[in-house]
């Protein structure tokens, strides 16, 4: 008993250890960073505009494009579909055990 006592107070002290790191982690400010820094290097192109790596010119599927292709997945869903709602048989074949009953115990 003297041996879960002590691993209690263990844990709990441990815990409230760990809660106290945590926040006196949280108050520390963090170092400001240059912009130059945080961002990647970039190339300017022809038109005098930054260039990324990153391709801002992209065709966006129009709204008939977006219709058609969700009622195809909603097909091939429905198509590969094996569950139903009816109750075809019973999900439990056999004697289903009721619980004991306990015995009261006396004082």
């Amino acid at each position: 008993m003297i041996g879960l006592r002590f691993v209690v107070s263990a844990v709990l002290v441990a815990a409230a250890a760990a809660g106290c790191i945590t926040y006196f982690a949280s108050l520390v400010q963090p170092q400001q960073v240059e912009a130059d820094q945080r961002l990647p290097p970039t190339v300017p192109d022809a038109t005098g505009r930054p260039y990324s790596g990153i391709s801002t010119n992209r065709q966006r599927p129009s709204t008939e494009e977006r219709i058609d292709a969700f009622e195809r997945a909603a097909e091939a869903i429905l198509k590969n579909a094996t569950a139903s709602a009816g109750a075809d048989r019973p999900l439990i074949t056999g004697p289903i055990p009721l619980p004991k009953r306990r015995p009261i115990l006396g004082p």
